[in-house]
């Protein structure tokens, strides 16, 4: 039986961190839909448009990993792709308990889908999208934390040379 995975974010932008835990949800599941959030509440330096294309090009190496975005309910989303898993990326124990409280609100609405947490190499610990753009705003290095074209796509958005 073919499993598919959801790896939901608002991936504002991608970055080496997500992009550890795409592949090593790619490893274990035959498909990963990254999926990336729509979410009008939220202030997003990046277009959905923007955010999907920073993606694909970020992840293109990956076979079995597809790009969508997605607004509304997770669990819904997850069933309309017939997906049974939710991949959750964890950096720290802060992340925890959050994560944890979503799985279970998850399970309370669907209880047919499992959520399965991974780890962050330890070196992208502290990586977040919100710091990736205040770092990079403000004249800070995020080339090492971030894929060439998503930096190429900060120096535009900002315009930085």
């Amino acid at each position: 039986m073919k499993v598919i995975a959801i790896y939901p974010g608002s991936f504002d932008p991608i970055t080496n961190g997500h992009i550890y835990i795409a592949e090593r949800a790619a490893a274990i599941f035959d498909e990963v839909i990254v999926s990336v959030l729509v979410n009008e509440r939220k202030n997003s330096a990046f277009s959905v448009d923007e955010r999907c294309e920073m993606a694909r090009e970020s992840l293109a190496h990956i076979k079995n990993i597809t790009v969508d975005s997605f607004n509304g309910l997770l669990v819904d989303y997850v069933r309309q792709k017939n997906a049974g898993v939710i991949i959750r990326g964890l950096r720290a124990m802060s992340d925890f308990e959050y994560e944890f409280q979503m799985a279970l609100m998850n399970r309370q609405l669907a209880p047919e889908i499992e959520t399965f947490f991974i780890v962050t190499d330890p070196k992208y610990s502290y990586v977040s999208s919100s710091s990736v753009r205040e770092i990079f705003h403000f004249g800070g290095t995020v080339r090492d934390v971030v894929p060439k074209n998503v930096f190429d796509k900060l120096r535009e958005h900002y315009g930085k040379p």
